[in-house]
């Protein structure tokens, strides 16, 4: 099994884990609860000491159905978040769609954009992350999130996700961006029905012949919630499906994912260190 580096974030020698701060006020699964930046702060170095590797810090929603913010108010929700927690050593990362934001966040001190759009949303994107040289997460995007679930179609998920990331990849090489900066994610719930999803999931194997490290965000997602239906067959909330998320990231790290990003970070950084024991890779005392 591959192990995967990406210059200037950690190498840990197993699958990272990226621990969530939302800065808004209607993510699906946390809205408002990390809205005030200083919270937002104290939120994602509590994440670093429950074992997150990285802090994605984001601004604006993508949950299905959700407005897009101003320029202005995403700035304003990210910027001073992001500072600080790089002024204290934590790796962070920028969950944006715009470049301006991105060319901002880097500024403050991030080390990684994760783009949910790969560089569709916002043609200036890859010109950006290629001037600053920090990593960049290229996820499968078909369109916004008020249409998205419209475009889940497919005939073989894994091989078109695959074909329509190795276009994305390629469009961003072609601008500027290096190999060594790219992160790939298949992009569960982006435009997929929950059979897309885990079909992807057990497609990571196909996934990596892309040749990139694969980022991994299963967490608290509705297929999720779904699977654990109540006999009546209403969903499980989605703060109850951290266990599930939790079996999905030692799966995902036992089939060679680079990275899983969760809300719930401890337990979820005791399952990778799990993972790397059964190939090897962690130390047994």
């Amino acid at each position: 099994m591959t192990t995967w580096t990406v210059p200037g974030l950690p190498d840990a020698g197993r699958c990272l884990v990226m621990g969530v701060v939302n800065v808004t006020p209607d993510s699906f699964s946390d809205g408002g609860q990390w809205f005030d930046p200083d919270v937002a702060i104290r939120h994602g170095l509590d994440l670093v000491e429950q074992g997150a590797d990285l802090v994605d810090v984001g601004g604006e929603s993508t949950r299905p159905g959700a407005a897009r913010v101003s320029l202005a108010e995403e700035l304003r929700r990210v910027e001073p978040v992001i500072r600080a927690l790089a002024q204290e050593g934590v790796t962070v990362s920028v969950d944006t769609m715009r470049a301006e934001v991105a060319e901002a966040a880097v500024r403050a001190g991030a080390r990684l954009v994760n783009d949910v759009s790969g560089g569709l949303a916002d043609p200036a994107m890859p010109r950006v992350v290629a001037a600053s040289g920090v990593a960049y997460v290229v996820m499968h995007w078909r369109g916004h999130s008020h249409d998205m679930d419209n475009r889940a179609i497919y005939s073989d998920v894994v091989g078109e996700v695959s074909e329509e990331l190795r276009k994305r990849v390629d469009s961003v090489l072609a601008e500027g961006v290096s190999e060594e900066q790219i992160i790939v994610d298949p992009g569960l719930g982006f435009a997929k029905k929950s059979e897309h999803n885990w079909s992807l999931l057990a497609g990571i194997g196909e996934l990596g012949r892309l040749g990139y490290p694969i980022i991994i965000g299963a967490s608290r997602k509705r297929f999720l919630g779904r699977l654990l239906a109540d006999p009546e067959g209403t969903p499980r909330p989605f703060s109850g499906s951290d266990d599930a998320t939790l079996a999905v990231t030692a799966l995902a790290a036992h089939a060679g994912a680079w990275c899983v990003r969760v809300h719930h970070v401890r337990p979820n950084a005791d399952a990778v260190r799990v993972a790397a024991a059964w190939h090897g890779r962690e130390e047994v005392r």
